[in-house]
């Protein structure tokens, strides 16, 4: 660690900025010494002063460790339940919104704060999101700021010096345990939000993308009650102003497929459909690096430079080059950068109607075609169920593919009922004339550990072929259990896999895993049961003619193949 005294310690801000605010005021946060929105440059300087673990790599980045958690931690998130909100949230056992009464969120914040307040120096950044919304983040570590300055819209010098009263405070003592004996605690993490506060608190956890999906959960309620859609997408934009978005779950490519050198980059992960078109809600990117190699992504390889966070990477101690292979601290490794260091970032981050949505899949049983045109049914049916799949060796026990399910594409942020956000999803997509997608990033031939996994290249391909038109009149084939309308040429695509069962070696083994994998699609959809009374009866049973229609699997057992080829497939012009 370098050294540092107080004559070379950055200055500390002058605190009427903090002391005449109401959260201040209301919460008791009294800091000996505040730093406001130090550049990165000095943020570098005090986490290499006060940080172990902290390095700055070959590349210039701040490489920085997290602690004990090195993901989120979603069965820790509570929201309170206030009366004034509790009608629009979803509750229940399928909901990922754990209850908190506010007498203990306040319990928390006071824990929090009084941490805060015996610290020698705390961090704040005072920032936007969504172009708009003040957000304040008050926080122990110089690392985090610096990561939040990367995440969230920067203000100018003008802006920050007229920056008034914040509309939501984010107190991160995520280095100070929670006590788990109080009510509704079950550990020593504890995420909590209050929408009646306009507050979060952090405790037990020093991984920086709680506070960046923390926002990103508040948003989640704020942008549908004022008639927006917020999205977890990546999204792009083509020369001619089209726009695309971009779905997935960790590990479908939406970072990668979503940073197309040909087409600026609108933003990768957190975006709002308003009247008005698209905007990024961040100022930057978070993406995962694992296995992160120059020769395939070189947007993301590129933009991990100086003002960069690495988060739990692996580097030599010698010459500070990152093993971006190595899993020795996590799989989840991250950077987080400006959005304006990705060569072909968009600024302002805002683009008009998207003319495409494409929800991506990494189908590990090998059964969904590479690609196929939805429904508006089809579309919400699959916007909800947010398929992809593990795949043996990425966790413990897991030795055969197991198919995941997460509504909207991100669960562990939603406000409120998966079926909100798909109608108001349907809707835009209605009135813009947008066009569904779905992609299957995932293997081809077989399941994983038979098949191969779907080449970059060939999904690169079908984009292409998407953005350019050519799949709009492409002729389909309609394939049996989903219903799914996939092309049957695609150029530079090979046109044998285009239908899955043609490239399997035993077809009737593929039958048998289609027509499993509609069983779960169905038995996953039991969860949002309760729908109907969030968007009516009519528009339910509505979404549920967009699912699959499995046969049972006796029938399929006993005629494999030929079961589900009675069931009808057909060529559609």
């Amino acid at each position: 660690m370098m050294s540092m005294t107080q004559d070379n310690l950055p200055k500390g801000a002058d605190q009427a900025f903090l002391v005449n605010s109401r959260f201040t005021k209301d919460s008791g946060l009294a800091p000996k010494l505040v730093y406001r929105n130090l550049s990165p440059s000095q943020l570098y300087e005090l986490a290499l002063a006060f940080e172990p673990g902290t390095h700055i790599t070959s590349t210039g980045a701040l490489a920085t460790q997290s602690g004990a958690k090195m993901g989120r931690c979603p069965k820790d998130k509570r929201v309170v339940r206030d009366p004034e909100t509790e009608k629009d949230l979803w509750w229940g056992p399928y909901s990922p919104n754990y209850v908190m009464d506010d007498r203990t969120f306040l319990t928390n914040r006071e824990r929090a704060v009084d941490y805060l307040n015996t610290l020698d120096r705390v961090f704040v950044v005072d920032a936007f999101v969504n172009w708009d919304p003040a957000v304040r983040v008050v926080t122990s570590r110089a690392y985090h700021a610096l990561f939040m300055h990367n995440m969230l819209i920067r203000p100018t010098a003008q802006e920050l010096a007229s920056f008034g009263e914040p509309d939501f405070v984010i107190y991160n003592a995520g280095a100070f345990p929670a006590n788990k004996f109080t009510n509704f605690m079950t550990s020593q993490t504890s995420i909590d939000l209050s929408l009646k506060h306009k507050e979060m608190v952090i405790l037990g956890t020093m991984y920086a993308g709680e506070m960046k999906k923390g926002v990103f959960t508040l948003m989640h309620y704020l942008m549908p009650m004022q008639g927006k859609l917020s999205l977890h997408s990546g999204c792009n934009v083509g020369t001619a102003g089209d726009v695309t978005l971009f779905f997935g779950l960790s590990g479908t490519g939406k970072t990668t497929l979503s940073a197309d050198p040909k087409r600026p980059l609108i933003g990768d992960d957190e975006h709002v459909w308003s009247d008005n078109g698209v905007f990024n809600i961040e100022g930057g990117c978070y993406a995962k690096c694992i296995d992160l190699k120059a020769e395939t992504e070189p947007e993301i390889f590129n933009a991990i430079r100086y003002g960069t966070v690495l988060e739990n990477v692996d580097l030599d101690p010698e010459t500070r080059v990152v093993d971006y292979c190595s899993q020795r601290l996590t799989e989840n490794t991250r950077a987080s950068y400006p959005i304006e260091y990705m060569a072909n970032a968009r600024i302002p981050c805002v683009g008009g109607h998207p003319k495409n949505v494409i929800l991506l899949a990494c189908d590990a049983f090998g059964v969904l075609p590479p690609v196929s045109r939805l429904t508006l049914e089809q579309a919400m049916y699959h916007f909800i169920s947010g398929y992809t799949a593990k795949v043996a060796g990425t966790e413990v026990g897991v030795t055969e593919p197991e198919a995941t399910f997460s509504a909207c594409f991100g669960s562990a942020f939603l406000m409120m009922h998966p079926y909100r956000y798909a109608t108001m999803l349907a809707d835009k997509m209605q009135k813009h004339g947008t066009t569904a997608w779905l992609l299957n990033t995932g293997w081809t031939g077989g399941k994983y550990g038979v098949g191969k996994r779907i080449s970059l290249k060939h999904t690169r391909a079908i984009i292409d072929a998407i953005h350019s038109g050519e799949l709009n009149a492409a002729e389909c084939v309609t394939t049996p259990i989903f219903g799914l309308l996939a092309p049957k040429a695609i150029t530079g695509v090979p046109a044998e896999i285009l239908s899955p069962e043609n490239v399997w070696p035993n077809k009737d083994a593929f039958a048998k895993t289609l027509n499993k994998l509609g069983h779960m699609f169905v038995k996953n959809f039991e969860h949002f049961a309760d729908g109907d009374s969030f968007v009516g009866a009519d528009m339910a049973a509505r979404i549920l003619t967009g699912g699959p229609s499995p046969l049972a699997e006796e029938a399929v057992g006993k005629q494999g193949f030929a079961a589900i080829a009675a069931a009808g497939a057909k060529v559609v012009a």
